[in-house]
Parts: C-alpha cells; structure tokens; sequence
C-alpha cells in the first residue's frame, strides 16, 4: 500500500538591531501553519484566485498559536516582504521593521497577503522582546513543504 503525507512547518530568526545597527537581542523559534495558511497554500495550487504572501506582522499578544487563528492577537505593525524566495522545497521570507514600525514589547509575528487585512498563512510567539523607538527587527522566515 502507498501513503503519503505533506507537513508544511516553518522557523524563523528574529533579530533586533539597535540605533547604530549592533544586534541587541536574537530569537530562533518554529511557527504553526494555520488552518487559513493551509487553504490559501491549495487555492494557490489551482491558480492565482488567492494572493501571495506580501506582507509580516509582529505584534504584543502571548497567546498560543493555534490552527483556528486567522491574524494576530495584537498586531503593533506590518510592513511589505523585503523578499521572498523559494529553494527546492522551502520558501524564504524576508522583512525589515525600520525605526518607528512595531515599537513595543513584541512576543507575536505572522505571515500574511495584504497591507492590512489579508489571509495568515503562520503565525508563532516567542519570549518577548522589546524595540525602542529607534531600534530594528528583521525577521527571516523559513516555510518548508516535506
């Protein structure tokens, strides 16, 4: 008998770089592929009627991932992908939060396709950490299809 499965998991990198660009604080944590996130991936695979990815948000929220959630618990900003790249079976999501866009305590970041509503593809928390007014985030994000 033949089976197979596709898991969809992903990681991501959150860096925090001060004023003078220094790194003052790093994350490395998995994320969950939401329920959305998952519909959005088979809409895709029949054409382009749903968006890409364009777009990541971090937020303040501590709540638990779960696969019912469709955007973040308390989003503090979002801005456009820097880039997004795809190797063999993994894609790549890049985005850069200048001074000013997400200041705050951040413990939350998901994945979406629009400025500001859209569909969550992942969504994931970390401890927090916290960017000053002129500090930096730059969150790479890895989404692998096995």
């Amino acid at each position: 008998m033949l089976t197979e499965s596709i898991n969809i998991k992903g990681n991501l990198e959150v860096v925090l770089l001060d004023e003078m660009g220094l790194q003052k604080d790093y994350r490395k944590v998995n994320n969950l592929v939401v329920a959305v996130g998952k519909d959005v991936i088979a809409a895709r695979l029949l054409g382009n009627t749903v968006a890409v990815m364009s777009h990541m948000a971090v937020g303040s929220s501590a709540t638990a991932a779960a696969s019912s959630q469709t955007a973040l618990g308390s989003e503090l900003g979002r801005v456009a992908l820097d880039t997004s790249t795809r190797a063999s079976n993994t894609i790549t999501y890049v985005a850069t939060f200048p001074a000013g866009t997400g200041t705050g305590s951040i413990a939350e970041a998901g994945i979406l396709n629009d400025s500001s509503a859209g569909n969550l593809l992942c969504r994931t928390t970390f401890s927090t950490v916290t960017k000053s007014a002129g500090d930096t985030i730059v969150i790479t994000w890895n989404v692998t299809v096995a």
